[in-house]
């Protein structure tokens, strides 16, 4: 396993970053045609995490993009979870937030993920933490970074 701070979480060995993705250019004139990949990218990859990390709560969900339904859900304000750790927003429960959405993905039967982050947000810290930590999991993310 990797460490969450050093270098070689940005790099891997053939100086590439692991688990990233480049999304396509966005057209320019939105109201012309639309290629079959921009069309059909919904249904291939058709679950999305998001990960919502404030100075109190972390809280991460698994969503359906084509019927906008949650799968599955953790947060560290639930009170299974609540009681077990010390604090609400570091790195451990960033890393428990991870494991219980991995399982509770898994039962679900769903594998795969797609991950974009806000444009406010940087992929490194207690965002990649819980990333890291639900790949680790058996949940196979697909990280776009622009």
């Amino acid at each position: 396993p990797r460490s969450f701070f050093g270098v070689e979480d940005f790099v891997d060995d053939d100086n590439s970053r692991p688990y990233t993705y480049e999304k396509g250019k966005k057209s320019k004139n939105p109201g012309k045609h639309s290629s079959f990949k921009q069309r059909t990218e919904a249904f291939i990859e058709p679950f999305t995490l998001d990960v919502f990390i404030s100075k109190r709560f972390v809280s991460a969900s698994v969503t359906h993009r084509v019927t906008c339904k949650q799968v599955a859900v953790a947060g560290t304000n639930s009170k299974d979870i609540k009681a077990v750790l010390k604090s609400r927003s570091d790195i451990p429960a960033c890393l428990a937030v991870g494991k219980i959405l991995a399982d509770r993905s898994r039962e679900a039967d769903v594998y795969t993920a797609s991950y974009t982050p806000r444009k406010t947000d940087r992929f490194e810290g207690k965002i990649r933490a819980v990333v890291q930590s639900i790949i680790d999991n058996g949940i196979d993310v697909k990280i776009y970074l622009d």
